[in-house]
């Protein structure tokens, strides 16, 4: 292993008991946060309330909002290491058109909840060339900060298909993003900003493949991050550690994949025909 505080991303899957003695191997590691997505995570209740009983973990929960109920806000009251990441594109049209409609009016809803509760929560941003300009936008931050929300993710558009390339951002629109994050930050010092993969220069480059976190998909398969969906352990046969210090994953950190040089973006994504090779 190297820095024993590390980030896993998981998916929805498995039973309850499975991922109770996950978390638990990753507490024995020193693993401090557990980054829930899916899917929508907020469907497994069972994984959800055996997350919160491991207090040493912090939790967030990436959701569409959708399935927070009165249940889930006492769930959240009596377990304080689980943080919901409320999913929202920008304003009601943006939210609407790639969440479906409605989802950005019950998202409102759920902050509401949320803040009249005192409970924790952030937002969580998919950056692409149409919603840009307004979601590093001053008006839309303090829209979220009235709200509550103490922590925004950005996470950059990665396109899987050749359609979806005109929405990825390019070198001028990731300039314009890190100078907007940037006078966020000086303007909202009580608010955290978090940038994906756009950090990774702070970071010493790329920090998937155990490095700084890894992914458990929903099979269980553990992969080097979200958009690099390759994997040579399974953590249904394997434990924890064992995953971490794949073959793959110590090629990757051991190779100049994470830390050479590339266009931006996702560099495991952009290198996938070699980290293909290496399987």
């Amino acid at each position: 292993m190297t820095d024993p505080l590390r980030c896993f991303w998981t998916a929805q899957s498995c039973e309850p008991e499975k991922w109770t003695d996950l978390f638990e191997q990753a507490r024995e590691l020193g693993i401090s946060f557990i980054l829930l997505a899916g899917g929508e995570p907020m469907v497994r209740r069972g994984v959800i309330g055996a997350a919160g009983r491991i207090p040493q973990i912090l939790f967030p929960i990436f959701t569409n909002g959708t399935m927070l109920d009165e249940d889930y806000l006492k769930l959240f009251e009596t377990y304080r290491n689980l943080i919901p990441v409320f999913s929202i594109e920008g304003d009601q049209a943006k939210t609407d058109q790639r969440r479906g409609t409605g989802v950005y009016e019950k998202l409102m809803e759920g902050m509401g909840s949320m803040q009249k509760r005192q409970l924790l929560f952030g937002c969580s941003v998919t950056v692409t060339k149409e919603n840009l300009s307004s979601v590093i936008s001053s008006e839309f931050v303090e829209s979220l900060k009235k709200r509550g929300c103490k922590a925004v993710f950005f996470i950059e558009f990665v396109p899987v298909t050749e359609e979806g390339k005109s929405l990825a951002p390019g070198e001028a629109e990731r300039e314009l993003f890190q100078k907007g994050l940037k006078q966020l930050r000086e303007e909202y010092d009580d608010m955290l900003f978090v940038s994906f993969p756009g950090d990774e220069k702070s970071s010493g480059g790329c920090v998937a493949a155990g490095r700084g976190f890894f992914h458990i998909n929903s099979h269980g398969g553990a992969e080097p991050c979200p958009f690099s969906p390759y994997s040579d352990q399974n953590v249904r046969d394997t434990s924890l550690k064992e995953a971490i210090n794949s073959k793959l994953f110590l090629a990757l950190q051991n190779g100049d994949f994470l830390t050479g040089e590339h266009e931006g973006g996702c560099v495991l994504f952009e290198k996938r025909a070699q980290v293909e090779a290496l399987l």
